[in-house]
């Protein structure tokens, strides 16, 4: 059938629209999850390197890891969302990874789980597989739900892109719908195969389509990660905050084959590694006393400053000190990867850059994960609890996703079977336009749109640069605008409008913030 009504619908398939999926699922909810992906595993969950906080309370480091999340984001963080994360994270990791989908960590020779120590943690705290974690946690989630004989009530969409949520107000096909409670009912979802839109009603809605950083030249994400949930949100009427704050990750391997920067964990730096610029000198020091383990925004400015001040295209990072067994063990996808591209990491130093890696605002929710407009909750990354401020501690983002996507799902329990499914024929259907799409015009303008938000909205920005940005968004928005209500539906289309929205979000966001702290930095002040 192409339009019809679930229980649940669950736009995202990383680890918080999987984790939400999992506690409504094991309570017969029929869940519908969509991804804009042709395989669900596709995902910034699975890019994910270094690892994830498992800190259980036996453990006495709730106070500890509440005043790290702080600390790392200059004391801006949401002091009740790091409390929440704190408390109730390790309990989630143990039922959700641990003893249901078995996702499998690194152990000693004992059978007990070890952990590594990142950026900015006052301690050893962090379980991993080798340099995999989110792939770990990514296939054994996705494993657990496809077992069809426990969860015969979980039905995927693949390469479906959610185009609008729907709402009566703005959807409705009577004038009186106008005056209804503003409230989210589910999404215009365009099936790619069959090049048609269709309309899926729900009692409640999850956004968990992650963060925006593909919207960048270089970045570590997965293509997909270009701000749809953030958009479709923001058209709905939910609020955004915290746009600004755009965290870059020091260590991408610099290579000049793709815009997407393969990730060099900061488990390296977190297990010895130092970073040297163009002549072989150790830097970091003289930025910071935690030197290479200086939260990420301090670093990736560091390593800018180098490369500018030197005229070199990068710095590096050297782990040679430690043995080649050991390196080829603990890091082998990375080491695979640099083999590939002529680079021998146990005999020599690895070239990094920064790039775009998570965006620490998003649609605001509360600690439940619910926003302002009924029926939608926003998980992971797409939502912003104020848990990580204006700089997020290093491997609470796979935490972050785990935690509120489970907490989401137990808050939707408390009222689901109270909830009623809206009728299919008081929604309008999808118009679709005629005009055929020119994919070399979109490709070019997404190229625009990274180059400028690279260039002007990047890791140093100025009010010049901001201005500038603002000039050249409002042509290309109005562009964009004009095309998109005649033409064919194509998921770059959807994915170009979203995007140059986004930017406009990100670029006001920073045009009001007169304060540099974390990973917003605004040279004129």
């Amino acid at each position: 059938m192409k339009d019809f009504n679930t229980d649940a619908l669950i736009i995202g398939t990383g680890i918080a629209g999987l984790s939400a999926a999992i506690k409504l699922a094991e309570k017969k909810v029929n869940v519908t999850i969509v991804t804009r992906e042709k395989r669900p595993e596709i995902t910034n969950t699975f890019w994910a390197q270094g690892g994830i906080i498992y800190s259980p309370k036996d453990h006495g480091d709730q106070e500890d890891l509440t005043l790290d999340i702080l600390r790392a984001s200059a004391f801006t963080s949401n002091p009740e969302a790091a409390k929440v994360l704190a408390t109730r994270s390790a309990e989630i990791i143990d039922e959700v990874l641990i003893h249901k989908s078995h996702t499998t960590f690194a152990k000693d020779a004992e059978g007990e789980l070890l952990f590594t120590k990142e950026a900015a943690h006052s301690k050893d705290r962090i379980i991993y597989n080798g340099d995999m974690t989110g792939k770990a946690i990514q296939i054994s989630l996705l494993n657990y739900l496809a077992n069809v004989e426990i969860f015969p009530n979980v039905n995927f969409l693949t390469s479906h892109t959610a185009i609008d949520l729907i709402t009566p107000n703005h959807h409705g096909v009577e004038i009186t719908q106008r005056y209804e409670e503003n409230q989210v009912l589910g999404a215009y979802l365009f099936d790619q195969n069959n090049n048609e839109v269709r309309k899926v009603l729900s009692k409640v809605t999850i956004l968990a389509t992650g963060g925006i950083g593909a919207l960048y030249l270089h970045h570590s994400n997965a293509e997909g990660a270009r701000g749809d949930g953030h958009a479709m949100a923001h058209r709905a009427g939910a609020s955004v905050t915290n746009m600004e704050f755009i965290q870059f990750h020091p260590t991408t391997f610099y290579n000049r084959s793709s815009h997407r920067r393969f990730l060099i964990s900061e488990a390296l730096r977190g297990e010895g590694g130092r970073l040297i610029n163009a002549k072989g000198e150790a830097f970091m020091k003289k930025y910071h006393e935690d030197g290479e383990l200086a939260p990420r925004d301090v670093v990736s400015r560091a390593i800018l400053e180098q490369m500018i001040t030197l005229k070199e295209d990068c710095v590096y990072l050297d782990i040679t000190h430690k043995s080649e067994e050991y390196l080829k063990s603990r890091f082998p996808t990375i080491n695979a990867y640099c083999l590939d591209n002529k680079v021998d990491m146990t005999k020599e130093p690895i070239p990094v850059v920064p790039a775009a890696h998570y965006t620490c605002g998003g649609v605001k929710t509360d600690l439940k994960g619910r926003t302002n407009l009924k029926g939608l909750y926003a998980v992971g990354e797409v939502a912003c609890t104020g848990l990580h401020g204006a700089n997020r501690l290093a491997s609470t983002s796979l935490l972050e996703g785990l935690t509120w996507g489970y907490i989401a799902g137990e808050d939707i329990l408390l009222s689901i079977d109270r909830l009623r499914h809206y009728k299919l024929e008081r929604i309008k259907d999808w118009t679709q336009g005629q005009e055929e799409v020119d994919l070399a015009l979109i490709a070019q303008d997404q190229m625009t749109l990274k180059q400028t938000m690279w260039n002007y909205v990047g890791l140093s920005r100025s009010q010049n640069r901001l201005t500038r940005a603002r000039a050249m968004f409002i042509e290309l928005q109005d562009e964009i605008s004009k095309f998109y209500k005649n033409a064919v539906l194509h998921d770059e289309l959807i994915g170009l409008r979203n995007g140059a929205e986004v930017a406009f979000m990100v670029l006001n966001a920073s045009l009001r913030n007169k304060q540099s702290i974390g990973c917003f930095y605004l040279k004129d002040l």
